[in-house]
């Protein structure tokens, strides 16, 4: 499986601090935005990742995430230069995806809950076995009437889904994570634009409904899904971040210790990587990790 991770747009929500930067840089606590995403691809067993971003940011993600070597991935990089829809992603990526499966998430996404890597390592199951050829992940809102909706049946068939609704059928908001089989990239070349011109993904989304191949999952009480993509929910999501890791001393998406726990580098390779901001608590917490696995 492929990864893709759409860090483009123009933040404009978050005017003006994102006229000068890009909104998946900015801080999330302790880190940037970006490596939340980026740890949920790793964690599904994702190692080939494209970053697609703007033409103006580019050098700068390339130069926080290098080519992934260091995590033990393989970073590349596209442009998309103007946002035209989220479904633009597969096509820009086609080479990239080539005839494999892919997960596509939003880099302003960010998941955190239990079990959330035997979710993802049973929904990359059902595309490999051919039972699923789209796999959405629903989570429950107050207002779903804001989101993409997701209607499922007891077994998480995908019955009906719709994009902010009058009246929602369920009050499951679709999160920015999709995982499609190999036939997507075609899919998404095949869309007709929206009258803005963009490539809806629930467009996509709906023709997998149609071949009756698409499966919500179900992200449920106890999980967090937040969106940072205005200023509110960015405060929102640093104070979850920070309580949390304070409280349990832990860090949600340290992409060295994601590295560590899924074999992707070595415990000597992930200290030296905390030495490298040994200064903070962050570079101290992964030398931590890396101690506890020699």
């Amino acid at each position: 499986m492929k990864g893709i991770l759409l860090a483009g747009g123009t933040g404009t929500r978050l005017h003006p601090i994102t006229r000068g930067v890009s909104k998946q840089l900015l801080p999330v606590y302790d880190k940037p935005m970006i490596y939340y995403p980026l740890s949920v691809l790793m964690l599904a067993s994702v190692r080939e990742v494209l970053v697609i971003t703007t033409p103006d940011d580019r050098a700068q993600f390339e130069r926080l995430l290098g080519d992934g070597s260091e995590f033990g991935i393989a970073l590349s990089y596209a442009v998309q230069p103007e946002p035209n829809g989220i479904a633009q992603a597969l096509v820009i990526g086609a080479d990239h995806v080539g005839g494999d499966e892919v997960a596509l998430v939003l880099g302003d996404n960010i998941f955190h809950g239990p079990g959330f890597s035997g979710m993802l390592r049973d929904a990359r199951t059902g595309l490999r076995d051919g039972h699923d050829g789209c796999v959405l992940f629903g989570y429950p809102v107050k207002d779903p009437e804001r989101y993409g909706v997701g209607e499922a049946d007891a077994d998480g068939r995908l019955l009906s889904i719709e994009e902010k609704p009058e009246k929602p059928r369920s009050d499951r908001a679709i999160t920015g994570l999709y995982l499609y089989d190999a036939g997507a990239v075609e899919i998404a070349r095949g869309l007709r634009p929206s009258p803005r011109g963009e490539l809806e993904i629930t467009d996509l989304n709906r023709a997998y409904l149609d071949q009756g191949r698409a499966r919500l999952v179900d992200l449920g009480r106890g999980f967090a899904w937040l969106d940072t993509g205005t200023h509110e929910s960015l405060i929102e999501a640093g104070l979850y971040v920070q309580v949390l890791e304070n409280r349990q001393g832990i860090r949600i998406a340290c992409l060295e210790e994601v590295a560590l726990r899924m074999g992707y580098i070595t415990p000597d390779a992930c200290y030296a990587l905390g030495e490298q901001q040994a200064k903070n608590g962050y570079g101290q917490y992964v030398m931590d990790v890396a101690r506890a696995a020699r």
